[in-house]
């Protein structure tokens, strides 16, 4: 590997989050918009979970979405019992 292949200081960081395997923590930041920050906040007004408790589930939401969408799987939702069954899509 030469030193353009070789991962910045920032990329190392990264991959070796990932390798220190399950009840790894990991301190990040963000910055929410404000629709962001309303959803989190209604998030711990639903569920009685933290910020850090709901981020942890959105994210592993998301990452399952993503996986059933990458294998060409469907995800769809019915509001209701009584509503039609519809198809999300994800922009």
């Amino acid at each position: 590997m030469n030193k353009s292949e070789a991962p910045s200081a920032d990329q190392s960081r990264d991959l070796s989050a990932h390798l220190e395997g399950p009840g790894a923590r990991e301190r990040v930041t963000v910055n929410l918009t404000a629709k962001g920050a309303a959803a989190l906040t209604e998030l711990m007004r639903l569920t009685g979970d933290t910020k850090t408790d709901v981020i942890n589930r959105a994210l592993s939401v998301y990452a399952y979405l993503e996986g059933v969408i990458a294998k060409d799987g469907k995800v769809y939702v019915r509001e209701q019992d009584d509503a039609d069954l519809e198809r999300v899509r994800f922009l």
